[in-house]
């Protein structure tokens, strides 16, 4: 597979691959499973494709899991979890915020870059 080049949407390789982590208005998300379905060639905007929507699927469990402990923490009338809960949400938030910038920068630069854990499973099934 190539790293450069035109992506099947006629774009260049490296702006396919950055708009697949714009958020606005579920623009990551459309433009990523585009790229997944139609170009089959490019890998770097492949990769970043996968790599948007599993950052995006990290982002919805955490959510989850801090929305769950919240509501415990309520419903024990305990603010201790509640807190730990809220901790857990600001802690997703900034996380996922700034992987997702970093992620985009390096995507227009045209640069295959690996978060931690979703970057190996991105890289695997983009080939």
């Amino acid at each position: 597979m190539e790293n450069s080049g035109k992506s099947a949407l006629g774009l260049d390789a490296n702006v396919a691959a950055g708009l697949a982590y714009i958020p606005v208005c579920a623009i990551s998300l459309i433009m990523s499973i585009i790229i997944i379905a139609t170009d089959k060639t490019n890998k770097l905007a492949r990769f970043h494709a996968f790599q948007s929507l599993l950052l995006h699927a990290v982002f919805i469990v955490g959510y989850v899991i801090a929305f769950v402990v919240i509501m415990v923490g309520a419903g024990a009338n305990s603010s201790i979890i509640a807190l730990f809960g809220s901790l857990i949400w600001i802690v997703v938030i900034i996380g996922c915020a700034i992987a997702l910038i970093w992620s985009c920068i390096k995507a227009f630069m045209g640069e295959i870059f690996k978060l931690p854990v979703i970057g190996n499973m991105a890289d695997s099934w983009s080939n």
